[in-house]
């Protein structure tokens, strides 16, 4: 088979960012490995490849739990970012840098961006109301509210979507809020932030979504797969809002240019410039020129691996942000599902929520890296590790397969032969049809098919077995006579095995070497495919991999189940107030209460806790009632509702004026604060009585 001339490729490969929060588990090693064998296998071939990666350290919840830890954020970020690299190295992730988004150089390219945004008419200044906790003084993000889903009433749920109905909505809607951060029942306040104009490069992102770019080699890459593409479609056509890309203080991250150090930059508009900076130092400590990288001329190629729930941040955000600021855009984002094991979510309880480390200690990094690279393709699927076909697939193909060939032939060659390999071979067809297919396992390579890949080269597997079954190199070696075939097969069945050594080395790095150590030659290249090993010395065989014990899997669940942290306490439940002294019934006739309408709703001038509210009882008059819940409530937002008073309470004269009345109100303890303001169901009335 005839190879297509090498064009050697610029080619910049990321993975999504690990937030700086929490260990490193399979869902995050299921897209690095994806990455590493991608960019392994380029680097095979003999390109110019660069693969880097950061921390992902901004943000509320990794300042909050630095506050818990009693240390700084930037020294708890640094702490983790040297946690996740050693559980990324652990699996032989091959990293040319992995860095900080916590650094110069991101907070230089992140104000560089921001300003060219600014001067390009992209940024928008405005007013917004959002919760606001009154006891740590902080304004909060939707997920550290969490309260009673508005739409099927489950309790305990984010403020921007319910994890039991799938419903999607603001934090404002949820019902008996509160913050997850103190517990403390939210208020709402004004803030001024900043917007990305997404919604104005709506024709850019129809055409880059849509788009492709030549590469190199003149191939056509498309920008999104299938199902990206589709998913980005609706979203376009929907309509896109502008994108809130400023925080409040306290906040740990960057600084917004000209804010005084009030504003911040959300997390997600520095994390993705991450890439950027990551590459960045990788430029300066190696001479690599970034510019060729990044700049709108770039001739690169430059390519994001994700997860399918980033997929609007990769998509849109940053594309737009890229362009729409002077550089270039990406050549293509790769999204891929999630993981589950044995059919379910992961699950701390199960003990099938995998910690990284948890696993090295007991398992290879490479039957991970070989079981989901047999799972994984182009598309956006979720990858299941069944535990016991993953048992069952490492010893049967890894072992029982690839191994075994080896195996059963380098002994004869290290006895008989003095460990070197025949000058020439009588019958080669069996290894032409291997060599044959160094090009249709690279195109399965390059399209991220590593599915495909696999079942190929264990196909050729199953044929250099067969081989060997058909010889029999063992009976050759009690025959008189018949060393020279014995040292032909034998000799066959090393170089079946080198070839297909060399088709995994993308998937089994470390395997790779020590193939390459045992056969005596240099690192294995792509292009060795094309090459016999012939007359060659080798070096003694020593077994290479050993299959999985069950038990290995047991002892690695069960260290999962008891190292797992006990998951965060839900604030308390409000402290019940003792019930009051008994009355009667006739006790309770004597308060009249009414429905009354909130005809308007207003601040009082030097009061801290007071609104003033005109009701309307039925009464053909209106009444004044200064009520203390300016805490939890926004005048502008109560005109119009009803609400329960006591109307025969005697008016009481106050500093502000006649208060003719009492609206009631539900108020929890010191511990558990909150006021809620009666509401009738719909269809009361002003002036409707309540017995």
């Amino acid at each position: 088979m005839t190879s297509a001339p090498f064009t050697k490729r610029k080619i910049l490969v990321t993975s999504a960012l690990p937030y700086a929060n929490g260990p490193i588990h399979l869902g995050h090693i299921l897209e690095h490995i994806q990455t590493d064998i991608w960019v392994r296998f380029q680097k095979m071939r003999g390109h110019d490849c660069h693969y880097v990666c950061a921390d992902d350290t901004h943000g509320t919840p990794v300042m909050l739990r630095a506050e818990k830890e009693g240390i700084t954020p930037d020294e708890l970020v640094a702490r983790m970012q040297q946690e996740h690299l050693r559980d990324f190295q652990g699996f032989l992730i091959g990293y040319d840098n992995y860095y900080t988004t916590n650094s110069p150089e991101n907070k230089t390219l992140s104000e560089g961006i921001y300003n060219a945004l600014k001067a390009n008419g992209k940024i928008a200044v405005r007013t917004i109301s959002q919760l606001y906790d009154p006891e740590k003084n902080m304004f909060l993000p939707d997920r550290f509210v969490k309260g009673e889903c508005p739409k099927c009433g489950a309790k305990d749920q984010y403020g921007d979507s319910c994890e039991s109905c799938g419903a999607t909505y603001s934090p404002t809607e949820l019902k008996y809020p509160y913050s997850a951060v103190s517990g403390a029942t939210p208020v709402m306040r004004d803030s001024e932030h900043y917007f990305f104009k997404l919604g104005e490069c709506a024709d850019f992102l129809k055409d880059w979504t849509r788009g492709e770019s030549t590469l190199a080699d003149g191939r056509k890459q498309v920008h999104l797969q299938t199902e990206s593409l589709n998913k980005m479609n609706e979203w376009i056509e929907g309509g896109l809002a502008d994108w809130d890309i400023s925080r409040d203080a306290p906040y740990f991250g960057f600084p917004i240019p000209g804010t005084n150090g009030e504003k911040f930059f959300y997390v997600w508009l520095d994390a993705p410039i991450g890439y950027m900076a990551s590459f960045m130092n990788l430029c300066e400590r190696s001479g690599l020129d970034f510019n060729s990288y990044f700049g709108k001329d770039s001739d690169a190629e430059l390519y994001h691996f994700i997860g399918k729930d980033i997929l609007y941040f990769h998509a849109l955000f940053w594309p737009a942000t890229l362009h729409f600021s002077g550089y270039r855009t990406p050549t293509g984002v790769f999204a891929h599902g999630f993981v589950t094991v044995d059919g379910h979510k992961m699950s701390k309880s199960r003990g099938t929520f995998i910690n990284a480390e948890v696993y090295l200690k007991h398992l290879s990094p490479e039957y991970l890296r070989y079981y989901f690279a047999a799972k994984l393709n182009n598309r956006i699927e979720d990858i299941d590790l069944s535990l016991d076909d993953f048992v069952a697939r490492v010893n049967s193909d890894l072992v029982g397969k690839f191994i075994n060939i080896a195996s059963r032939a380098a002994g004869f060659i290290s006895k008989r032969f003095d460990g070197k390999l025949a000058s020439a071979l009588n019958d080669t067809s069996l290894l032409d049809k291997l060599q044959s297919a160094a090009e249709e396992i690279a195109s399965h390579y390059e399209s991220r098919d590593y599915a495909k890949a696999t079942r190929d080269i264990m196909a050729l597997a199953d044929l250099a077995n067969q081989f060997v079954d058909e010889r029999k190199p063992w009976d050759l070696a009690k025959q008189e006579g018949a060393e020279a075939e014995l040292h032909q097969v034998c000799t066959t069945a090393l170089n079946l095995f080198r070839l297909i050594a060399i088709y995994l080395k993308p998937v089994l790095p470390t395997l790779a070497e020590r193939i390459a150590s045992f056969l005596n030659v240099p690192e294995l290249a792509w292009q060795d495919s094309q090459q016999l090993l012939l007359g060659h010395q080798i070096q003694p065989y020593q077994h290479l991999m050993t299959r999985i014990d069950k038990k290995q899997i047991d002892s690695m669940i069960e260290e999962n189940k008891q190292g797992m942290e006990a998951p965060a306490a839900a604030p308390a439940a409000p402290t019940v107030e003792p019930l009051a002294d008994t009355v009667t019934i006739d006790d309770f006739a004597k308060v009249d209460l009414r429905i009354a309408l909130i005809v308007n709703a207003e601040h009082v001038d030097g009061a801290a806790k007071l609104l003033k509210l005109t009701l309307d009882v039925g009464e053909g008059k209106h009444r004044t009632v200064f009520s203390g819940i300016k805490a939890w409530y926004d005048p502008a937002k109560l005109v119009g509702k009803h609400t329960v008073m006591i109307a025969n309470l005697a008016p009481r004269k106050m500093k502000f004026g006649l208060s003719e009345g009492m609206v009631l109100a539900a108020s929890g303890t010191e511990d558990n604060g909150g006021v809620f303001l009666m509401e009738p169901h719909e269809g009361a009335k002003p002036g409707m009585r309540i017995r």
